[in-house]
Formats: structure tokens, C-alpha cells, sequence
């Protein structure tokens, strides 16, 4: 009965790991997603973005059928480029000054028709969570 146990138990573990997630379209991520919540969970303490300050810089990721991705904070474009989706990875080629690219992931945690988390891949780490406007 215990080894049963165990064996259902690893099976949902090595499922929820991976080889049971499903692959997010672009078509899931198009339209404009206004930032609720900015915060670097992994430092310590965590740091997070007061509710003020999230409302007052207004941010939010607009990915567009062409893909292209633009983040917009304070009113002003921050960043723009490419993206492509690979698994629950937005591969991101941001457009840098001097005809200069880079490109980094973002990993999505979570995603509905209303809300996206997502979160950059660098050991300080930066969570977003936001809502389709």
C-alpha cells in the first residue's frame, strides 16, 4: 500500500515538473497586459513593487500577430523586439540601440484568458503579474 502510494506520488511530481505541461500559443498571449504586481521573489527579503508606485508608472507588455513585443512603463516605450514561444518560454530579441539585438527568455508561470505571470530567468529573478486590459 505504501509503495502504491509513493509511486502515485512520484508519477504527479515528475507530471507537474514537466512532462505533462502543455505548450502556450502566441494567439493566447495577444493584446495588451497592464502590470498589477512587480516583485523579485527571490531575494531576501522578497522585494515587491508597492500597489502606488505600480499604478503611478502605469506598465504593461503589448504582444502583437506580427511578434512583436513592446513594454511600455512610465508612459514611454521601455523595450520592443521579437518574441517566439518555445514550450512556456517567450523567447524575447529585444531591439537595442545601434542596431544592437540581445535575447533572453521569460518563463510563464501562469496564463488565462484575464491573467499572465510571468518572470525573467536571471538569479534576480523579476515576477510579473498582470491582466489582459
Amino acid at each position: 500500500m505504501k509503495k502504491s502510494i509513493l509511486v502515485c506520488v512520484l508519477g504527479l511530481a515528475v507530471c507537474l515538473l514537466g512532462s505533462c505541461s502543455e505548450d502556450i500559443k502566441p494567439e493566447q498571449l495577444y493584446g495588451e497586459w497592464k502590470y498589477v504586481k512587480v516583485e523579485n521573489p527571490h531575494q531576501n527579503p522578497p522585494l515587491v513593487m508597492s500597489d502606488e508606485e505600480v499604478k503611478a508608472e502605469n506598465p504593461s507588455i503589448r504582444f502583437s500577430k506580427n511578434n512583436d513585443l513592446v513594454i511600455m512603463w512610465g508612459g514611454k516605450r521601455l523595450s520592443y523586439g521579437k518574441f517566439r514561444m518555445d514550450g512556456s518560454m517567450i523567447r524575447y530579441k529585444e531591439n537595442l540601440p545601434g542596431g544592437v539585438t540581445r535575447e533572453f527568455p521569460f518563463l510563464i508561470k501562469e496564463i488565462t484568458p484575464q491573467r499572465l505571470i510571468f518572470e525573467t530567468m536571471e538569479q534576480d529573478a523579476t515576477r510579473i503579474t498582470a491582466e489582459r486590459k
